[in-house]
């Protein structure tokens, strides 16, 4: 990474940081129940064509369990490809959409990260500033996503998974997580 980048990136956590405390959400305790959640926010990179497939047959597979989802797909490249259009649950966005610190602009974004869901499942794990700011921003009850420092402020279940690490990989962990989070009962301690 060049100090250029590095200085960016600095500048880009900076600037979150503020936006958060401007944004700050109750987190409350809850008792996550998978059988009871309607609505299922998702954030990926849909960059590469193999984890728009995953994605895809992820949604499917929530859809079969009667959940509500809306994606949000981010291109890092500066157009989104001409057979990708928006569907019902479906909207993206490129680097085309993003201001200087990679912020974006789009209505769209806006209007995600204003809809409450039960669930926000952050799946950037190329950790894509513009994907984290809408995870950091939105309006979620419930927000997992990949572990890191800034992630302590922005989600409620965060999962470690470094750089290595496939999209499909980072999927299993969410689905054991989760099914761990069901089967525990909360101590009346």
């Amino acid at each position: 990474m060049s100090i250029f980048n590095t200085i960016k990136q600095a500048i880009v956590n900076i600037y979150i940081k503020l936006e958060l405390k401007d944004n700050t959400r109750e987190r409350v305790p809850i008792r996550f129940n998978f059988n009871e959640i309607k609505t299922v926010g998702i954030l990926f990179d849909a960059t590469n064509p193999e984890d728009f497939e995953l994605v895809k047959r992820y949604v499917v597979y929530l859809r079969q369990h009667r959940k509500k989802v809306k994606v949000i797909g981010y291109f890092s490249t500066k157009n989104i490809p001409d057979m990708t259009f928006s569907k019902l649950e479906y909207d993206f966005f490129s680097t085309k959409q993003l201001n200087w610190f990679g912020k974006p602009t789009s209505m769209i974004i806006q209007n995600f990260i204003n809809e409450k869901y039960d669930v926000l499942l952050d799946l950037n794990i190329n950790d894509h500033f513009s994907l984290k700011y809408i995870s950091a921003l939105s309006k979620a009850d419930f927000k997992v996503g990949k572990f890191s420092t800034l992630g302590v402020e922005i989600y409620d279940m965060m999962i470690d998974s470094d750089n290595t690490k496939t999209l499909k990989y980072f999927l299993k962990q969410v689905d054991i997580y989760i099914t761990m989070l069901n089967k525990v009962e909360p101590s009346l301690n």
